[in-house]
């Protein structure tokens, strides 16, 4: 290279030295000295590549989620601080949808059994009027007449008394096999039995785990639709004359509308309302996601930051609601968006290896 060509290198770089009061000029002036140092031989340093911001770092031991104010809108983030209270606990149990059929014979059979002993009643009672005839006849009546007015009468008394011990044996039967509540609705044939029959309604038996008890009936009970897992008011009805096989615990009779989106023979998670209270937050079920086998929530640990939070196994339930009790009132819960914010952590898990949670 020329020296003519140096200096005019130079002359050009000094021209644009004045112009760096102006935007332009800053960038002009950069490019020209580039352009020098690579007339002389010198290597240019590449441009450094644009990185995107880390969200994540492992502080005090726990990978930390960092999102602004504009990314969590963005990704539709909702934190709520929580008091920690009271809450009603509540008991998971077992629901299965009964076949009524058996209710269904039964209430046929003892509408039956009534109107056979109404007949009996109406023949004992004409055949006792023909014998208190025939014996008032005195002499007028033959010895046959009286003999076979006997006769009939106590015929149709057995029939009678036939017919009062079939109504007697499919009562206590109703009872036997439904409890005292819905044996008298059949034997009353009580428009809640004709609801069962006509399915406005359907008969759940639910059973509690073995080992749980109730000082007293549940005050509600819901059950869990699939698959969007909405609840359902039950009504009770009464305690279970018999308990399911497979689970062997405390069971109750209720009822749920026919228009439920459940069928004679279906399964369902149920939950009864317990007679205990536990204390902490309450968390939607919402909020949870579930890594690694474990259940989660996202909790703040600093402006704009939060962390996961393990909740325990079997973590105590409340209206639908997990009750988080290892953490002070007043926490700032992540109630929506969760699942955004562990998407963040997983993406940029490699940036922070090595980093564990809020345990």
């Amino acid at each position: 290279m020329t020296w003519r060509s140096l200096l005019l290198a130079g002359i050009a770089a000094a021209g644009l030295s004045a112009l760096v009061a102006t935007g332009q000029g800053a960038r002009l002036l950069g490019e020209a000295r580039e352009r020098l140092e690579a007339l002389q031989g010198k290597p240019i340093p590449a441009k450094p590549a644009h990185l995107p911001a880390q969200r994540t770092a492992v502080e005090e031991g726990r990978t930390v989620v960092r999102l602004s104010a504009g990314e969590r809108a963005r990704i539709a983030i909702v934190t709520e601080a929580r008091p920690s209270a009271a809450h009603r606990e509540e008991l998971q149990a077992y629901g299965s949808v009964l076949d009524l059929a058996r209710v269904t014979d039964l209430t046929n059979s003892y509408a039956g059994a009534r109107a056979a002993l109404q007949t009996a009643q109406a023949r004992a009672e004409v055949s006792r009027s023909a014998l208190q005839r025939a014996r008032a006849l005195g002499p007028y009546a033959t010895t046959v007449q009286v003999e076979t007015a006997e006769g009939t009468f106590q015929t149709d008394q057995a029939a009678l008394a036939a017919a009062e011990s079939q109504v007697r044996t499919l009562s206590a039967t109703a009872q036997q096999e439904w409890g005292p509540v819905i044996g008298r609705a059949i034997v009353e044939r009580a428009p809640a039995v004709t609801r069962l029959i006509e399915r406005a309604d359907f008969l759940v038996q639910v059973t509690l785990p073995p080992g749980e008890t109730l000082k007293g009936p549940p005050a509600a009970a819901f059950a869990e639709v699939p698959p969007q897992s909405a609840r359902i008011a039950l009504r009770y009805v009464s305690p279970a004359t018999r308990t399911d096989p497979r689970i062997q615990g405390l069971s109750f009779f209720y009822t749920v509308a026919g228009d439920s989106g459940f069928l004679p023979g279906m399964s369902m998670l149920a939950f009864l309302s317990a007679d205990r209270s536990v204390t902490g937050l309450s968390v939607p079920e919402a909020a949870v996601v579930h890594w690694q086998g474990a259940a989660w929530i996202y909790r703040g640990v600093g402006p704009d930051a939060f962390a996961r939070h393990r909740l325990k196994a079997d973590p105590p339930m409340s209206a639908d609601a997990y009750v988080v009790e290892d953490l002070p009132g007043g926490t700032e819960i992540v109630v929506a968006g969760a699942q955004a914010l562990l998407s963040e952590e997983m993406r940029s898990q490699s940036q922070a290896s090595g980093g564990v949670d809020d345990d």
